[in-house]
């Protein structure tokens, strides 16, 4: 059954968390919240880092593993930048542009390595650098529309590969 869960948790997970993102940019939940949920995935990815080393050590699954343990370190950085006071926003810019980011190459690497599926990992690519620079250029014009708009592209992108990933292989 753990195995299970490691297989098919991500999928769950990713769009949970893409979900909590948005709710938190909508100040629906507090910053002590999400301090809480970074703490969690931070516990999650590091668990999943540890009992999934052994069977991804090769191929994708290797980059994969180097995505959780590098992603392990920069959602550490937001729960450290939520603790600062007042927040540390460089440190809130390394979690979510980091988790905007580090699946795109995890997408590039799955995406060269498959055929069957290979669009489905060129759009969460696409979700990804494209929603990270839409919510970018949403901070530079101080329009949430944009920023909300790149999290929905982001998620939505991560969501397809994930899932795709877990059903298919």
């Amino acid at each position: 059954m753990f195995r299970r869960a490691r297989e098919f948790g991500p999928a769950v997970l990713v769009p949970f968390a893409w979900t909590f993102v948005l709710v938190a940019h909508l100040e629906v939940v507090s910053e002590y919240t999400v301090f809480v949920a970074h703490v969690v995935m931070g516990v999650l990815l590091a668990g999943f880092a540890l009992t999934g080393y052994g069977d991804m050590q090769e191929g994708a699954l290797r980059v994969w593993w180097t995505i959780i343990v590098v992603g392990t370190v920069v959602t550490a950085c937001g729960a450290i930048g939520l603790r600062l006071e007042p927040s540390n926003a460089s440190l809130l810019a390394v979690a979510l542009f980091g988790w905007m980011v580090l699946p795109a190459v995890g997408f590039v690497d799955t995406g060269r390595r498959v055929h069957a599926g290979r669009w489905i990992y060129a759009l969460g690519t696409a979700g990804c650098l494209v929603g990270a620079a839409l919510y970018a250029g949403g901070l530079l014009g101080a329009l949430e529309e944009l920023r909300f708009a790149g999290l929905v592209l982001v998620g939505v992108g991560q969501t397809a590969g994930i899932l795709d990933a877990a059903i298919r292989y």
